[in-house]
């Protein structure tokens, strides 16, 4: 009999026909989430599961299920699994570490130009049919000559530095670990403290991991500490920022301006995690 495979998501149906070949598989040939009750009902007899960034496998989750062997996280982060519960029952657990290292790298660029150089605001007033010929306005700001600070050089960190070359930027880093000083030297990268980024950054992108020690990292006073005017850009973790300090921020116009790929709701393992983005964050659509 072959083992019995549950995807909480939907996948791609080539990723469906390879496991078919060695498994039963249970999809979700939706797209929407499961409740986690649809879970466990299909999931109380299976050996594997295939889970995603929604889903929070805990100790009453592997006691519904005492066949589990697998539990497969389609996703780099496993801050919503219980890894000594799944050790202690000899389930394995999986991730997979550079599923999004260049997307994630790519898109925070395409953040950063996109908001520094107002995009949206040229595109809503093209569409909105007021636009009659240039005028001296939606100038944006530009990157090269400009400071860029980054918290958090892993994977991530390191591809947004590669792909920053070019820019002529001066680029600072703040990690516990250094680089090897080639590598530091290749992109062009000086590590300084997390208080000197701040203060010295035109834009600051997080990209460090989450946990309990960078819960709202980015918050009112770490906002303070940096300058007037600056850029701020999230494609990490949701909760790294605190969405409500930023909103104070461009409000006061401390921030120039904020972009996000990640917010708070997303952040599926938190119990006290907002059910919605910041009206007042979303309510700011010119930066």
């Amino acid at each position: 009999m072959k083992p019995k495979v549950v995807l909480t998501s939907w996948v791609h149906p080539e990723v469906i026909d390879r496991l078919a070949k060695d498994c039963d598989v249970v999809p979700n040939a939706t797209e929407d989430r499961l409740a986690r009750e649809e879970i466990l009902l299909r999931a109380k007899d299976a050996d594997a599961i295939m889970t995603f960034m929604t889903d929070s496998v805990d100790e009453a989750f592997l006691a519904a299920c005492p066949r589990l062997r697998v539990v497969g996280c389609a996703l780099k982060g496993y801050d919503n699994y219980d890894l000594e519960a799944c050790t202690r029952r000899g389930i394995w657990i999986t991730n997979v570490p550079d599923l999004l290292t260049i997307p994630t790298a790519e898109l925070t660029i395409g953040l950063l130009i996109g908001l520094t150089r107002k995009v949206l605001q040229g595109d809503r007033l093209v569409r909105s049919g007021s636009f009659d010929g240039w005028r001296p306005v939606l100038y944006g700001a530009g990157l090269t000559g400009k400071t860029m600070g980054i918290i958090g050089m892993g994977a991530v960190g390191q591809a947004i530095a590669a792909r920053l070359q070019g820019y002529e930027m001066k680029l600072f880093y703040a990690d516990p670990r250094p680089l090897p000083a080639d590598m530091e030297a290749r992109f062009g990268l000086r590590r300084v403290t997390v208080d000197q980024l701040l203060a010295e950054s035109d834009y600051v992108v997080p990209m460090v991991p989450y946990g309990d020690d960078t819960l709202h990292l980015i918050d009112a006073s770490a906002i303070a500490a940096m300058k007037h005017g600056a850029f701020l850009v999230n494609a990490c973790r949701g909760s790294v920022v605190d969405e409500e300090a930023v909103a104070d921020a461009l409000a006061a116009g401390k921030l120039a301006g904020y972009a996000a790929d990640v917010f708070e709701l997303e952040e599926w393992a938190r119990p006290d995690r907002p059910k919605r983005v910041s009206g007042r964050l979303l309510a700011d659509t010119e930066r």
